[in-house]
């Protein structure tokens, strides 16, 4: 695929592990600084894709190589070329996929697009583990682009040292952020279909 666009894919470990608020967090904060970006979600996910709809500003397509086929996923993203970012928002873990090799994964699409990829990792209750993660992931697939990660539901300023200083020590790619425990509940409140609409959030505004 032939694609010039700098572009970004947000992973994470697992589902619920952060990959939508840092999505969101990214697209509004390109979108403010006068950025025209293009959010895509992976898989048939109507509630993210309505939250980065609203985080960017434009439609959100849906992009899933298990239900289109390679030609139809670059089709679409082609289609967005002319924008400044684009955003791929992943779905369940990096590698879950629909059989044991992963197929159709996040990882899959992320190299069919040639997008490097920031891994969200969730922190909670944990340090070193977390570069284990880490190195894990780059070990399964060296071919994958694995640019950076974000540290999720950070404890303590310590935690985040300490982990920190494991994940690049031990495989070399940087912790590109870290996101504190909020306090008060998540800001992303789910259930049972997953996250609240975007419409139905009491700060929708």
């Amino acid at each position: 695929m032939q694609l010039r666009t700098p572009r970004l894919v947000v992973a994470g470990l697992a589902g619920d592990g952060g990959k939508t608020l840092v999505s969101l967090g990214l697209c509004r904060a390109l979108a403010d600084r006068g950025r025209v970006v293009h959010a895509f979600k992976k898989g048939p996910d109507y509630i993210d894709s309505a939250w980065l709809t609203a985080a960017t500003g434009r439609p959100c397509r849906n992009l899933d190589p298990y239900l289109m086929k390679e030609g139809a996923v670059g089709r679409a993203v082609m289609a967005a070329a002319d924008n400044d970012f684009l955003l791929v928002e992943g779905n369940r873990g990096l590698f879950d996929g629909v059989d044991a090799a992963g197929s159709h994964s996040t990882a899959i699409l992320a190299k069919l697009l040639g997008a490097p990829v920031i891994l969200v990792v969730n922190v909670t209750k944990t340090t070193r583990t977390a570069a284990a993660a880490v190195l894990g992931s780059l070990h399964l697939d060296p071919e994958l682009n694995l640019a950076g990660v974000i540290l999720n539901r950070v404890g303590t300023a310590r935690q985040e040292r300490v982990i920190r200083e494991a994940v690049e020590s031990a495989t070399g790619v940087p912790v590109v952020g870290a996101i504190p425990r909020l306090a008060g509940g998540d800001p992303l409140p789910g259930r049972h279909l997953g996250l609240v609409t975007a419409v139905e959030h009491p700060r929708r505004d």
